[in-house]
């Protein structure tokens, strides 16, 4: 995570946080979300070797993200959301395989999965969510916490 945060660094970036070492950075800066993005991406594929994928969201959508939780009252570690680039296709539910107990809820560019006997256990395929990356609503709030603090610096 320390050379994620240099990256991050030498891309401009101001305030670099990160948090718990899965790829969540939180930072400030005037670039708008499509440029930051681009930035990591190529700092990131000249560091690996290949491209990585990134998704951004701001302070504010990270806080949107945390509180259009469709699943307030289930347990936070089983309960994700997957950030996408792009909204879910209408049709995400219909491809979705290998469900058993898990809720599913579409967000603005979210997919929400509550997963009732937690996730070690599941067989839920979502061909939509492929692309994405997974944080559970603990995580989720931490980083919209983070980001919030880094937006008021």
């Amino acid at each position: 995570m320390a050379d994620l945060k240099a990256l991050c660094n030498a891309a401009g970036f101001t305030q670099v946080q990160t948090y718990i070492a899965s790829g969540n950075v939180v930072f400030r800066s005037t670039a708008s979300a499509a440029k930051a993005k681009a930035l990591i991406e190529t700092k990131l594929k000249t560091y690996a070797g290949s491209s990585v994928g990134v998704l951004i969201r701001t302070a504010v959508e990270m806080a949107d993200v945390l509180a259009s939780n469709p699943f307030p009252e289930a347990a936070p570690n089983r309960t994700v959301a997957i950030f996408l680039d792009e909204p879910p296709p209408a049709n995400t539910l219909k491809g979705v395989a290998g469900r058993r107990d898990e809720a599913i809820a579409l967000g603005l560019r979210e997919i929400y999965v509550h997963y009732g006997d937690g996730m070690a256990a599941s067989r839920l395929r979502i061909p939509a969510a492929a692309s994405g990356t997974a944080r559970n609503m603990n995580t989720v709030a931490k980083l919209a916490e983070m980001a919030r603090l880094t937006k008021i610096r």
